[in-house]
């Protein structure tokens, strides 16, 4: 017999929690959390000693991880690590595992008897999409090191594909991860998309003289090529965010390109609202900062890949709805003509339609939808242990 509802127990598990991971994936968590009462697990936690965070003073479960020296600024440097970390994450006395995973949460250990559900934002990219990347930015992937890194990453693909089948479903946060999720793995995944707070950015019809940027600034979200883009155009950019190439893009950008690094959210939330345009020039699984420009009535300019293709209408495509227009080529040629025919067709956006089309992605309905398919994994699951067989 399945259990009463009301005495099952939840685990949540999610790769890490300190003060500097506030992406996505983190508001997937925090949003899960309203929902469903789950005991929280993960690789390191330092939010919970966080007195400004939702899971301060909470309880949280964690691994040999947490003693590591300075792993709150990034227990990636300890990657080799990762896969047998969560491995020792004991979750025998609950009924459901809920994981957010975006490499390692969904390999921890399970029994026939629990139902573990995981929402997947990626396949590791580091092991898959970005190895090569990875392998020219980094030290390690060149001469003799490089070796042993190339073996790292094989291993952990190896690793990666076989604890795929420790899930007994999967939700991907866009079209565009299931797909890569069933090239990974060769697993279907439900697509629900992840929560966009819409109703912290204001909405504002009327636009100042300058385009923005938000993200985190690493070499895959092709900032470099924003950058050259304005420098050529002579436009008014900004830049928030802070990363590797900070210095970097801080050392190439004209006058008309202010660099500003990272802020505080209200400074965003400005940013966003006031800009003529929100530009991206980054494949993201989904993209929560085009969303976030829409709620604001702000166009986005962005390359036509990944979960862009899924949140933005083109304007050219869609005259009556557009909130959007795409460029083909993550090159500042491309980027910059996409600017130019931008202004050209400045005056057929209609902001509402950004905030309109942004609802569609707000915190109530990725609960709903979340809820749901939870509670429809959960039926499924024990119908097949009533029939001994799969559905």
């Amino acid at each position: 017999m399945k259990p009463a509802a009301d005495k099952l127990k939840y685990a949540l598990v999610h790769e890490w929690l300190t003060p500097l991971a506030t992406g996505g994936s983190e508001l997937v968590v925090q949003e899960i959390l309203k929902y469903v009462a789950a005991d929280v697990y993960a690789l390191i936690d330092f939010e919970s000693t966080n007195p400004e965070s939702y899971l301060f003073g909470r309880q949280i479960g964690t691994t040999f991880l947490q003693h590591f020296p300075k792993a709150r600024s990034g227990v990636q440097k300890y990657l080799p690590f990762l896969p047998i970390a969560i491995e020792q994450l004991d979750l025998r006395a609950y009924d459901i595992i809920l994981s957010s995973s975006h490499a390692v949460a969904k390999g921890i250990l399970t029994s026939p008897q629990q139902l573990h559900v995981c929402y997947c934002h990626t396949p590791m990219r580091y092991a898959w999409d970005l190895t090569f990347d990875y392998l020219r930015s980094s030290k390690a992937g060149t001469g003799i090191p490089g070796i042993f890194t190339r073996y790292l990453l094989h291993r952990l693909r190896q690793w990666d594909a076989i604890s795929a089948n420790r899930v007994d479903y999967f939700i991907a946060n866009s079209q565009h991860t299931a797909r890569r999720i069933w090239r990974c793995y060769r697993r279907r995944a439900e697509v629900i998309y992840p929560p966009v707070n819409i109703h912290r950015f204001p909405f504002m019809p009327q636009k100042q003289d300058f385009y923005v940027t938000v993200c985190r600034l690493v070499s895959y979200k092709n900032i470099g090529a924003i950058v050259e883009a304005f420098n050529q155009l002579g436009r008014n950019l900004v830049v928030i965010g802070t990363g590797p190439e900070l210095e970097k893009l801080r050392n190439v950008a004209k006058p008309n390109v202010q660099i500003l690094g990272r802020q505080p959210g209200e400074v965003v939330e400005k940013y966003l609202s006031e800009a003529k345009a929100f530009v991206y020039a980054a494949c993201e699984d989904f993209g929560i900062a085009l969303v976030e420009a829409q709620a604001c009535g702000t166009p986005v300019i962005s390359y036509a890949a990944g979960g862009a293709l899924e949140t933005v209408l083109d304007i050219r495509q869609h005259p009556e709805t557009g909130t959007g227009l795409f460029f083909y080529s993550q090159t500042a040629a491309d980027l910059a003509a996409a600017v130019q025919e931008f202004e050209e067709l400045q005056n057929k956006f209609q902001p509402e339609m950004g905030r309109l089309r942004a609802a569609q992605f707000a915190p109530e309905v990725f609960g709903q939808r979340y809820l749901a398919f939870v509670e429809q994994c959960f039926q499924e699951f024990h119908s097949r242990d009533r029939t001994g067989s799969e559905t």
